[in-house]
């Protein structure tokens, strides 16, 4: 149902062109818009119009019927006169257009929820996009909103008026921590515009709405069978993004790499992969000189010389602490199937605490 508030403004703004003063009421004779004439009198009229005609006139007020299709939905009023018929013929039509696209955004909201969450049969979401006026075959990309605070509605309105021009874009929440966007795409649209688009979206929630997000996006669908496919990459992309890039808030599934894998394993299979690779002695228990000449070590890609000039350590002790590492855990990180193995059981280690605190 269209909210009283914008009932109320819309009649404001007519009042102000036109100079007639309307009130609406709801099927029950309850006023909704600020009371300028006398209330009993005006609720008894309303009453003995519910069943009448299209219009009324009672006690020098004209009553008009507001419907939803063929269904009863509001009565004006207002002073009779020649002007005021005709401006009241009038807002009929605005109101009833106010209702007619409240009702469409309702209907196209409810179904983009129900695509997301696999809720519909295959020949429903045909036919009802075909009903609802949305193109089946369109590409597009579902972005996950994620807000610090629950029901952001700040957040949820800036990201409506950043794609309010748009028809073909769909805005809708599915719990309190998450706004979902589903956005149509040019043919020519590629993941680095993905990626623009996703920033632009974080930068204007950070300044305007003051809200602290992660964003996250999954593949496109070429057809719109497929967006909940799309969903839930941006689902596992904000999970994954959390545990191996929490400095991120941007990411894609498309760049999740190795992540994704290790993301998918059992943590039983984990326990025993750690077990097997550290006998015990977990990464976490490390020191911090040893943790940063790893971490360095691999965003050096393994460059001896490089990694001991940027920790300003001479060359000797780098080696020394690699050989140090290699007898504590029987992997030599100079050498790469080594240090492919090491790599992998930190990120399992990462993956293993997250899960764990999240039980």
């Amino acid at each position: 149902m269209v909210s009283n508030q914008v009932i109320k403004d819309t009649l404001q703004r007519i009042r102000e062109v036109s100079g007639v003063d309307f009130q609406v009421y709801t099927m029950d004779g309850m006023l909704i818009t600020p009371v300028s004439v006398r209330k009993n009198d005006d609720v008894k009229n309303v009453l003995k119009f519910l069943n009448d005609r299209e219009v009324q006139e009672f006690d020098n007020k004209y009553y008009f019927r507001v419907n939803d299709g063929n269904r009863l939905e509001y009565i004006l009023s207002c002073a009779t006169g020649k002007e005021s018929m005709v401006m009241g013929q009038m807002t009929v039509m605005q109101l009833e257009a106010l209702i007619s696209a409240h009702q469409e955004r309702f209907d196209k909201d409810n179904f983009i929820k129900n695509l997301l969450l696999d809720n519909l049969l295959l020949v429903d979401i045909y036919n009802r996009a075909k009903k609802l006026h949305i193109d089946t075959h369109s590409r597009r990309v579902a972005f996950m909103i994620e807000t610090r605070k629950k029901d952001d509605s700040t957040a949820l309105e800036t990201i409506r008026s950043m794609f309010s021009e748009s028809e073909n874009d769909f805005i809708t929440t599915i719990d309190e921590s998450n706004i979902i966007l589903v956005k149509e795409l040019q043919e020519n649209e590629t993941e680095e515009n993905l990626m623009e688009i996703a920033e632009e979206m974080a930068d204007h929630l950070n300044t305007e709405a003051m809200s602290q997000v992660r964003i996250a996006f999954g593949n496109v669908a070429n057809e719109i069978r497929k967006v909940s496919n799309s969903y839930k990459e941006a689902q596992i992309a904000l999970s994954v993004g959390k545990i191996f890039t929490p400095e991120q808030n941007v990411i894609s599934y498309a760049s999740l790499g190795i992540g994704r894998l290790i993301y998918q394993l059992p943590l039983p299979m984990c326990r025993m992969f750690i077990e097997e690779i550290f006998h015990g002695d977990s990464p976490e228990n490390y020191d911090e000189e040893t943790l940063a000449t790893i971490n360095q070590f691999f965003d050096n890609n393994l460059n001896v010389s490089e990694t001991s000039r940027q920790l300003y350590i001479h060359r000797n002790t780098l080696v020394y602490r690699l050989d140090k590492l290699q007898k504590m855990t029987g992997l030599d990180l100079r050498v790469f199937d080594d240090a492919i193995t090491f790599k992998i059981a930190l990120m399992v280690v990462k993956y293993m605490h997250y899960m764990e605190t999240q039980e």
